[in-house]
């Protein structure tokens, strides 16, 4: 029996894919659980469509991710810290801080969850932060740390 996905099910498929199962599972699992729904013709009308609005969508994000990248590698972004004599900082940089100094120089709103420093960073210089868009989209970001 061939249902649609309408969740991600683990060992079966993905959402939105049409799959063929057996029709026992299909009627005493797949369909009470609201994991899939019969593959009947207005039902297969309805997922090409979905899959072009997903496609065109992603196509959208896609771009708008090539945009942000092209301009966060540009210029490295700067980020001010309090220095010792011996110069180390205070503290160390955090991803919040990274995502505030994107927001104020460069116009764009990250979330901190997706910035993640390579190196650990103790002391004034130029470092490498990496930036995950999701669905295999990494961008490596560098910045700079200057005394305030």
């Amino acid at each position: 029996m061939e249902v649609i996905l309408i969740k991600d099910v683990d060992n079966l498929g993905a959402a939105h894919e049409l799959v063929e199962v057996r029709p026992g599972y299909a009627r005493n699992y797949l369909i009470p659980q609201k994991y899939a729904i019969e593959a009947s013709s207005s039902n297969r009308k309805v997922l090409e469509e979905r899959r072009k609005v997903l496609a065109k969508r992603e196509e959208k994000l896609m771009a708008e991710i090539a945009k942000v990248s092209e301009v966060l590698k540009a210029a490295p972004v700067t980020l001010g810290a309090k220095i010792g004599a011996s110069g180390k900082i205070f503290g160390s940089v955090t991803p919040i801080q990274i995502a505030r100094a994107i927001r104020e120089q460069k116009g764009y709103e990250i979330d901190r969850r997706r910035i993640s420093i390579v190196d650990e960073v103790k002391e004034a210089g130029t470092f490498k932060a990496q930036i995950d868009f999701g669905k295999e989209n990494v961008l490596e970001l560098e910045f700079q740390v200057i005394p305030e």
